[in-house]
């Protein structure tokens, strides 16, 4: 099965052409080696891959016939990720959720005019 159509079909992306251009732009690779997306992998290939930051490592056990539902995704690769990479991970999720909350949009006047004084006082 090529990398990409894996990759997909484990749910580490959403979309097969999102994971195609992760693959395209050497965020992947397999076996300590930069991979096309139409890399073939087999059972006991060892990839690594990078998404938002976070660089995960996991151990191909088996191949899937097709995209598999969250609950099957274990039986098909073993996950290898250092402590340190999942640590970092929370990290990043901390940080973005400490500044703003997702879907609230655009700041409000308040909230832009008491961002522009923090700058101001800053400088």
């Amino acid at each position: 099965m090529r990398i990409d159509k894996f990759l997909w079909s484990l749910r580490y992306f959403k979309t097969r052409s999102i994971a195609t251009e992760a693959v395209k732009k050497e965020k992947a690779k397999v076996n300590t080696l930069p991979a096309k997306p139409s890399k073939e992998i087999f059972p006991g290939d060892h990839i690594s891959i990078r998404i938002n930051q976070v660089d995960y490592e996991l151990e191909v056990m088996g191949i899937p016939e097709s995209r598999v539902s969250a609950k099957l995704v274990d039986q098909y690769r073993k996950d290898v990720t250092p402590a340190e990479a999942l640590a970092h991970k929370k990290q990043v999720e901390a940080a973005q959720k400490h500044y703003r909350q997702k879907g609230l949009g655009r700041p409000t006047k308040k909230e832009r005019r008491s961002l522009e004084s923090y700058k101001d006082k800053g400088e």
